[in-house]
């Protein structure tokens, strides 16, 4: 069996696994701790409290400063479309392609850096490489966010992430941040027949949503004039609007789902601030006039840091002279790559397949795709075993 069969079975068993955002990853987990450990590594099984998510790191050579780490996330989003042409949670091979959920984003990298693996076994390594799966990436990075705390308790730090989202391969080192909210406000019900006697929670969070744009055009005027983004600024936008309970009846609560994706911490906090004004100053004096319970809150959903540029990037360095490129990208999706950066590990974002393809029916990946990650692999592990300290 080739290298690359062995990628495809592999990723044929990480395709079987729903491991849909939520929902429990410890059998996709258990499954990379024996394929790590039959490598000749060791595991670090990090579970949630509730004991029904976990994140992996994996460990081979020895454990000591300047490893690097192969990152990726177990989670995957649900696949309720309906126009699926095969079992979403099965892969399926036409052609070239590769179909199932999960195939591109993002365990078809999973799959080429349990394959390439195989090569550290028996050796003698002077720097370790490391493997760090996650749960709940999809919906906050909420594993990327656990396993970093528990890795400041280690004695040893890695000193550069490869991240294997998907890209086309191309090396990106830079994306925005990713933030999101849930604001709900709440008044009081009433018959729409005698608005005076209720309070409408959708008048004022439509005031605030009016708001969330006003800043949107706020935000414009304050892009970076060196900023790689397309667009150049920081993003606003409201996605879900929710409240009330029939026509006649005035709204007790709405609920406002929005995020932005900030180009530097500036903006958000510009934002944060600039919203948190507003509810304050204004609107929430003005509904507890009428409703003393009145209230407004703020829920964080997820805050994750956008991917900043590095003059001194060795991570980029060692990726430019393996795939023989001097250029890099950015992106528009968030990553987890901010949260390592933010642990002073040198990051780039590099992966097999295409967003396009992710997050839709018929997801895929191709057999090139993942031919060119596994040998981009293989060629940087076999420099990582040749690395002095």
């Amino acid at each position: 069996m080739t290298t690359l069969d062995k990628t495809v079975s592999i990723l044929t068993d990480l395709v079987a696994y729903p491991s849909v955002s939520s929902e429990s990853n410890l059998e996709i987990i258990n499954y990379l701790a024996n394929k790590i450990e039959s490598c000749g590594g060791k595991v670090n099984i990090m579970t949630t409290e509730d004991g029904k998510q976990a994140n992996i790191f994996g460990t081979i050579g020895p454990e000591i400063d300047g490893g690097i780490v192969l990152s990726g996330h177990t989670d995957v989003v649900p696949a309720k479309e309906l126009n699926w042409n095969s079992d979403p949670f099965k892969l399926t091979r036409k052609d070239n392609l590769l179909y199932g959920r999960g195939s591109c984003d993002m365990k078809g990298f999973i799959a080429t850096s349990l394959a390439a693996a195989e090569i550290l076994k028996n050796q003698k390594l002077n720097l370790p490489v490391h493997f760090s799966f996650t749960y709940d990436e999809e919906i906050g990075c909420f594993g990327a966010r656990h396993l970093t705390k528990e890795l400041k308790k280690y004695k040893y730090n890695p000193s550069m992430v490869i991240i294997g989202e998907p890209t086309n391969m191309e090396i990106i080192e830079a994306h925005k941040g990713d933030c999101e909210y849930t604001t709900c406000f709440y008044g009081i019900e009433g018959h729409a027949s005698n608005p005076e006697k209720g309070l409408s929670a959708i008048q004022y969070g439509s005031l605030f949503t009016n708001k969330l744009f006003e800043l949107g055009s706020e935000l414009k005027k304050r892009a970076p004039s060196d900023s790689p983004f397309d667009p150049p600024w920081t993003t606003i936008q409201a996605g879900k609007i929710e409240g009330g309970v029939a026509h006649n009846v005035i709204a007790g609560k709405c609920s406002i789902d929005w995020e932005m994706r900030p180009v530097n911490n500036e903006d958000k906090d510009f934002v944060k601030n600039s919203l948190s004004d507003y509810c304050d100053k204004n609107l929430l004096p003005e509904m507890e006039s009428k409703f003393s319970k009145a209230k407004i809150e703020t829920d964080i959903i997820g805050e994750i840091p956008g991917l900043i540029p590095k003059k001194d990037n060795e991570a980029r360095v060692i990726m430019q002279e393996l795939l023989h490129s001097n250029s890099t990208g950015v992106i528009s999706f968030g990553t987890e790559a901010g949260i390592f950066q933010e642990m002073d590990m040198d990051v780039v974002v590099c992966g097999p397949g295409s967003i396009d393809q992710a997050h839709k029916a018929n997801e895929f990946i191709s057999l090139s795709e993942l031919e060119k990650s596994l040998l981009n692999l293989l060629n940087l592990l076999d420099h990582w075993t040749k690395r002095s300290i």
